[in-house]
């Protein structure tokens, strides 16, 4: 049986976070459908002290629902922490490493290792810039489509990058058909680590915040109902009423989407998705289309997400609208709700037919092994 490690980052620390869950487990879940044996490393990298006991049991928790009752670890920094650790990492046949500052000892010590970018043009910006200095892998793979073709912005760093595609697991995201629901939905970040990208000569704000502001007005453009699930602080407070006053309707992610159960409901109570990029997509054009995004179309939920640049995979119009305009946006709504089931159909056939998670790693592991 082949065996498989997934580092990944901030599992712990960010249990608020469900969406952030999923991003991982649709690559260990498809891994065991595929009849390999699955160990999770979660590396906290913010904090150098030990993590709350009640954390680390909600989190190990969280992991035996899925499945990882004695496979979830958990490490601060890059390097190993114990005896433990290296017996594990002994037998592994592949590390599949999402976490770009893990250490050369760990990656060395699996038989063969795959880097995986899930920050296209971010994660190249880095490098270039020496930000990031990433561990030799012996494949390096990039959800970013513009990036393996060199057709982008997007340097490679001189690293030969393979495009996959991110995956969604069809069977934990069933087609869910709900007509009566009638708000479009996301549920996002508000601020984040790394805020501000770019050269001295050139910073720009990188937030979800900031890259909202351009469509602050989308309910004066259409009467579909828009809600937004954000990760919001106290002092958030003036921005939640200024969206409110604006026509959004606002919650906070944590009271509807904390845990991965809640995560799923939200998406599948929603008539489809209206989200938008952050700044660094739109620059780099890397074709960059989301986790989440990817979870309402396999429930069957049309999306209507912001155009990240030329795409040899993503539609528009077909399950999948990718607006430039906000006129582009109001006449997707308008398109959708003039044949909403057939649109549903097409949402889940797209993630049938291009990020069926056990096909995307199978592809990893057949060019990895």
């Amino acid at each position: 049986m082949t065996r498989v490690l997934i580092s990944t980052v901030r599992l712990l620390e960010f249990l608020e976070g469900a969406g952030h869950f999923w991003a991982y487990m649709q690559y260990a879940h498809a891994l065991r459908r595929l009849g390999c044996e699955v160990l999770l490393l979660d590396s906290y990298i913010w904090s150098s002290e030990s993590p709350d006991e009640r954390r680390v049991r909600e989190f190990l928790d969280r992991m035996a629902r899925y499945g990882f009752d004695d496979e979830a670890i958990v490490t601060n920094g890059a390097g190993l922490p114990g005896t433990d650790l290296s017996e594990v990492l002994d037998g592994v046949d592949l590390l599949l490493n999402f976490n770009y500052h893990l250490g050369d000892d760990v990656v060395s010590a699996a038989r063969r290792s795959a880097l995986v970018d899930i920050d296209p043009g971010l994660l190249q910006f880095w490098i270039s810039r020496g930000f990031i200095a990433p561990a030799e892998h012996d494949l390096y793979f990039t959800t970013g489509e513009t990036i393996p073709n060199g057709s982008g912005a997007i340097p490679d760093c001189g690293l030969d990058w393979l495009q996959s595609r991110p995956p969604v697991c069809l069977d934990l995201w069933p087609y869910t058909y709900a007509p009566a629901s009638d708000a479009f939905t996301t549920v996002s970040s508000w601020w984040g680590e790394r805020d501000y990208v770019g050269d001295p000569e050139d910073y720009y704000d990188n937030t979800k915040r900031t890259a909202f502001f351009d469509f602050m007005d989308l309910p004066r453009h259409t009467d579909q109902p828009l809600e937004l699930a954000l990760f919001l602080a106290d002092s958030d407070e003036a921005d939640r009423r200024l969206l409110e006053e604006r026509g959004w309707r606002v919650r906070h992610s944590p009271e509807v989407a904390s845990s991965p159960e809640d995560y799923r409901s939200y998406v599948q109570r929603s008539r489809g998705e209206f989200s938008w990029a952050k700044a660094s997509c739109m620059r780099f054009q890397n074709a960059w289309v989301s986790d989440r995004s990817l979870c309402y179309l396999a429930s069957g939920k049309p999306v209507v997400v912001q155009d990240t640049g030329p795409s040899s995979i993503l539609p528009d119009g077909d399950g999948m609208f990718r607006f430039k305009t906000m006129a582009d946006i109001a006449q997707a709504f308008e398109t959708i709700n003039g044949d909403y089931e057939r649109q549903c159909r097409l949402a889940r056939r797209l993630a049938e037919e291009q990020f069926d998670a056990e096909v995307v790693v199978a592809g990893i592991l057949e060019r990895a092994l």
